[in-house]
């Protein structure tokens, strides 16, 4: 078992400074993955005689293993050796990318997008940790998570471009493809610009089987159940079964948890406020931003009628807009708090939520999306640069991996829940029409839910006014510092002073 070295400053020297570009780019394919499908998938359906059931599972299958295998992923980075495991991830992406390119039949492309799936658990929670460990806490660290999610926060929008665009001009098996090349690049790089994994010091650490079984399995099966309940029906068999299951084996997760003795989850890591808000931050993050790439889409092709390529530029603005938003995110984070940071950004990607929505018409033009696509995407990126550095925030080192994977597992249930509400409110009233008054149905339907999503991120504003306020800086005796400690505030990360 290994570790990375302590934290360092980044930067200098070089090296160091460059090593977050692979980190940045795994994260952006992790990101890319999610969306870049969806444009794709039609012509997929088409080639590959998809049923309009099963084609669902091209997304479905890649959600259910991502968000199942996150707490795993995060332990073994901090058991395992970080960069161990991230070259592990990006192994699984090249190999199972390059299968689904030359896959020829519905199964074999789910089984892949299942790979990448787990690929994406592993890689998504050891890069953030890579970031924490390797950049000390402050400015420094907040300049590599602002490059880091960028990248990822404008992968939500860029698969939607890069997917519409591959697909337009070499076909459906493009979007596999893709991920070889940048996935072996990403591995070269690492291999230069990241530290080796060294050694790990101390008493020998277990690996938790009981709980990490019972988790993955646990989780596995409640995002089966909130990816698939909305077709197969809340009340039908499989998802009643799955979802009572699903609860016991968590239940019993969290049983084993407090009783052994080197957990997968210490369960004292909940006493970290930082961390336990950002968990909710990041859920709420998810159903509200993250779902927006995917009524966009519809709206394009289905109402609009945009080709797949005409689709996937349409999110340049958004994608240029979120980038801004993390550089401002990084800025803010560093001269005043974590906490106003993210609860400027829900503000303003809320407002710019309600804004898009009114731009939704069935009649109208790309340009009357514009306005809110800047502002959410600015406030976007805002709050996805500061609920990283909350979520890192008095962790130390050695369990940065499971801390990044906890708040990784509620954004992705976040993304199936906040979704499988969503669709269901947008298409609450298309039942029975064609034509027309389908499109026009589906463009109100998604207004709707916009609405609802600016509403529940305004909300999330609210949430992280519970992230810990920074402690004022007074001079203490060393008596008065050793009693003057409270684990479950975490100090927010402060400009230091001149």
């Amino acid at each position: 078992m290994s570790q990375l070295p302590p934290a360092y400053a980044g930067g200098a020297g070089g090296r160091l400074g460059w090593a977050v570009v692979p980190l940045a780019l795994a994260q952006l394919i992790v990101s890319l993955d999610i969306y870049i499908v969806f444009v794709a998938m039609p012509e997929m359906g088409d080639k590959l005689g998809f049923t309009a059931q099963n084609l669902q599972w091209v997304v479905s299958a890649y959600a259910v293993a991502f968000g199942g295998f996150l707490l795993l992923g995060g332990r073994a980075a901090d058991l395992f050796g970080k960069r161990r495991m991230f070259l592990l991830a990006l192994g699984l992406y090249a190999g199972s990318s390059l299968v689904g390119g030359f896959a020829n039949d519905p199964a074999m492309i789910i089984i892949v997008r299942a790979v990448q799936g787990l690929g994406g658990a592993l890689l998504f929670p050891t890069t953030l940790s890579l970031v924490n460990t390797m950049f000390e806490e402050g400015r420094s660290r907040n300049r590599a998570l602002a490059v880091w999610g960028g990248a990822g926060a404008s992968g939500l929008t860029l698969g939607s471009l890069l997917g519409g665009v591959l697909t337009g001009a070499f076909g459906w098996a493009s979007v596999f493809f893709v991920n070889v090349p940048l996935a072996v690049g990403i591995a070269i790089a690492a291999l230069v610009l990241i530290p080796a994994d060294r050694p790990r010091t101390g008493p020998a650490r277990k690996f938790d089987l009981p709980g990490t079984l019972t988790v993955t399995a646990g989780i596995t099966l409640i995002v089966f159940v909130l990816v698939q309940g909305p077709d197969s029906g809340w009340l039908s068999t499989p998802i009643v079964l799955s979802a009572a299951i699903g609860v016991l084996l968590l239940a019993a997760f969290f049983l084993i948890e407090s009783r052994t003795g080197d957990p997968l989850m210490p369960l004292r890591l909940f006493r970290n406020r930082s961390l336990v808000t950002a968990m909710a931050i990041t859920f709420t993050f998810m159903a509200t931003f993250g779902t927006v790439p995917y009524f966009l889409t519809v709206f394009f092709q289905d109402v609009s009628g945009y080709s797949a390529m005409t689709t996937g530029v349409a999110f340049l603005t958004q994608a240029v807009a979120i980038a801004v938003g993390t550089q401002v995110g990084e800025r803010m984070a560093t001269r005043s708090t974590t906490r106003s940071t993210v609860i400027t950004g829900f503000a303003v990607g809320g407002v710019g939520i309600a804004v898009l929505a009114l731009g939704v018409l069935a009649d109208g033009n790309y340009w009357y999306l514009v306005p809110g696509l800047v502002v959410m995407g600015v406030g976007q990126g805002i709050a996805w640069t500061g609920m990283w550095i909350a979520a890192a925030s008095g962790v130390s080192d050695d369990e940065q991996g499971i801390a990044s994977g906890m708040a990784s597992t509620t954004q992705q249930v976040g993304y199936a829940i906040g979704l499988a509400v969503l669709v269901a409110i947008a298409n609450a009233d298309t039942r029975g029409l064609a034509g027309e008054a389908l499109r026009f149905a589906v463009s109100d339907g998604i207004q709707t839910s916009f609405y609802i999503a600016g509403v529940l991120a305004v909300l999330g504003a609210v949430v992280a006014m519970t992230l810990p306020r920074p402690k004022p800086e007074v001079r203490t005796t060393e008596s008065d510092q050793a009693t003057d400690v409270r684990p479950d505030v975490v100090p927010d990360v402060v400009a230091p002073r001149a």
